[in-house]
C-alpha cells in the first residue's frame, strides 16, 4: 500500500506508541484519524502530525463501548470517505498475581475488576474496532489493513494473567481476520513489542529500568519509533498477512 493520502486510524493515538505511530505515518503522507480518551493528548499529537503537512482529525471514544465504536467509524468514514488502515493500539494494564499465598493461606487474588478492565479495553476494544473498520472498508470499497498490537507477554508473564490473555487473543484474531477478510482486499497482522521506552516505562526508577534492560539480549529497551516503523512495513508490504512480527530485542519471554 502506498501510504500517501491513505486514511489510517490509530487508537490510543494521543501519546506513547500511538503518537510515535502517528508521527511515522504522517511522515509518509498518510491522512490520520487519531482516537483516544484524552482530548489534550489528542490535540498535542495532532498538532505535531499537522506540522508534517498532512490532514489529521481527532476523535474521543471509549473503544470498549460498542455504540461509541460504531459511531466512531461512521464519523471517520464520513469525514474521510474511506478507511485504508487501522492500528489497534489502545490498551491498558492492571497487573497482579493470579493467586498470592503466604504460609499456606491465600492472602490475595486477581480481582474481577482487574480482569474485566483489561479484557474490555484490550480484547473487546480490539474486536470492536477491527469489526467496524472492516465494515467501513468494505462499504467504501477501500482495500486496507488492520494491525493489532500484541505483546511479547502473549506467551505468558508473571503478574499478567489478564494482559497476557488479551495479547494472545489479539494475535489470534489477526490470523482469523486475515483468512476471513482477504476476499475483500483486507489484510490483518499483529506486532508483539517487548519492553519499549514509552513515557510510562521511562518514568520508572532508574534501577528498575537497568534491571529490565540487563535481561534483554539487546541490552536496551526498544524505541517507540522502532515499533512505528514496523507498522509502516506491514502497511506498505501487501504480502504481509496473518503474521505476528516480534520486535523485542530477542527477549522472548
Amino acid at each position: 500500500m502506498e501510504l500517501k493520502d491513505k486514511v489510517i486510524v490509530v487508537t490510543g493515538g494521543g501519546r506513547g506508541l500511538g503518537r510515535a505511530m502517528a508521527l511515522e505515518l504522517a511522515g509518509k503522507g498518510a491522512k490520520l484519524a487519531l482516537v483516544d480518551l484524552n482530548p489534550a493528548d489528542l490535540d498535542e499529537a495532532a498538532g505535531l502530525c499537522m506540522e508534517k503537512g498532512v490532514e489529521v482529525r481527532t476523535y474521543t471514544a471509549n473503544v470498549a463501548d460498542e455504540q461509541q465504536v460504531e459511531q466512531l467509524f461512521t464519523d471517520i468514514a464520513r469525514d474521510f470517505s474511506a478507511i485504508n488502515g487501522l492500528v489497534n493500539n489502545a490498551g491498558i494494564t492492571r497487573d497482579g498475581l493470579f493467586i498470592k499465598a503466604k504460609d499456606g493461606q491465600v492472602v490475595g487474588k486477581m480481582t474481577m475488576e482487574q480482569w474485566n478492565q483489561v479484557i474490555d479495553v484490550n480484547l473487546t476494544g480490539t474486536f470492536l474496532c477491527g469489526r467496524e473498520a472492516a465494515i467501513k472498508m468494505i462499504e467504501t470499497g477501500s482495500e486496507g489493513c488492520i494491525i493489532n498490537i500484541s505483546s511479547v507477554s502473549r506467551s505468558g508473564n508473571m503478574g499478567q494473567t489478564n494482559y497476557t490473555a488479551t495479547k494472545a487473543g489479539v494475535q489470534a484474531m489477526a490470523v482469523t481476520w486475515s483468512k476471513e477478510l482477504a476476499r475483500y482486499g483486507i489484510r490483518a497482522a499483529s506486532i508483539a513489542p517487548g519492553y519499549i521506552g514509552t513515557e510510562m516505562v521511562m518514568s520508572m526508577k532508574p534501577e528498575a529500568l537497568d534491571k529490565i534492560a540487563s535481561g534483554i539480549p539487546a541490552k536496551r529497551l526498544g524505541k517507540p519509533e522502532e515499533i512505528a516503523s514496523t507498522v509502516t512495513f506491514i502497511l506498505e508490504n501487501d504480502y504481509v498477512n496473518g503474521r505476528c512480527i516480534e520486535v523485542d530485542g530477542a527477549l522472548r519471554i
